[in-house]
């Protein structure tokens, strides 16, 4: 037990000095995470949206298929966009491979479908005649839809909260997709899994305890906001 207590020790050490490493891979965490999370939000919520509102044929089975894509396994998104962004691959002239924008584009697959889910389900869940009596009151089109927004906003929030969630605790994709490349593409999760397999324990749990305080934050805000949801 000693070396874990010694471990738990020098790992605050080094990020209370400032470690070049550790924080290295905090950065690419918070540009990938920052990257995709906006992607998806900027996709996801008005598809949501139409997902939720909207009526077209096929609506049931895009629902099914988007509600099976939560589940969907990182490292067979990572496979599919290292295969799409490799040299081989249609978009390899735009050099994405191993490279932090190509990371975030694996990434925004992975939480766009829970954008998307928890959009739709969050305006579903709200009084339908919320826009007929906009309409009726004399409001025009862009008035219900910002009207809408600010009814659904916990619930767009507890989107982005969910998915941010998904995105920064990832591995597959990381490990694919940017290959774990030291000063460059090395992610928390990816440095905790090659710094504890060389021995590193100190780093492992340095860069943990940075990863659980953020998913700390993230569960804390998800469970403010579900409490304001359900109110």
């Amino acid at each position: 037990m000693d070396y874990i207590f010694a471990g738990i020790l020098k790992a605050f050490g080094l990020l209370f000095k400032g470690d070049p490493v550790t924080y290295a891979a905090v950065w690419t965490t918070v540009s990938v995470s920052s990257l995709s999370i906006f992607a998806s939000l900027l996709m996801g919520i008005p598809l949501g949206f139409l997902l939720g509102r909207g009526r077209f044929p096929g609506k049931r089975t895009v629902r099914t298929m988007v509600d099976t894509l939560l589940s969907f396994p990182t490292v067979v998104i990572g496979l599919l966009v290292y295969a799409l962004i490799s040299r081989q691959g249609p978009l390899g002239e735009m050099g994405l491979l191993f490279t932090v924008p190509g990371m975030a584009i694996g990434q925004t697959i992975l939480g766009l479908p829970i954008v998307v889910a928890v959009t739709a389900t969050s305006v579903e869940n709200l009084d339908r005649r919320l826009g007929q009596t906009l309409l009726t009151l004399g409001a025009d089109s862009r008035q219900v839809l910002l009207s809408t927004i600010v009814e659904a906003r916990y619930g767009l929030m507890l989107a982005a909260a969910t998915a941010y969630g998904r995105i920064v605790s990832e591995v597959g994709i990381s490990v694919m997709v940017g290959g774990n490349i030291k000063w460059h593409t090395r992610t928390i999760t990816t440095a905790i899994a090659l710094e504890t397999g060389k021995g590193q324990f100190a780093m492992g749990i340095a860069l943990g305890v940075v990863l659980m305080a953020i998913a700390l934050l993230v569960n804390l805000g998800v469970g403010s906001l579900r409490r304001k949801v359900d109110q």
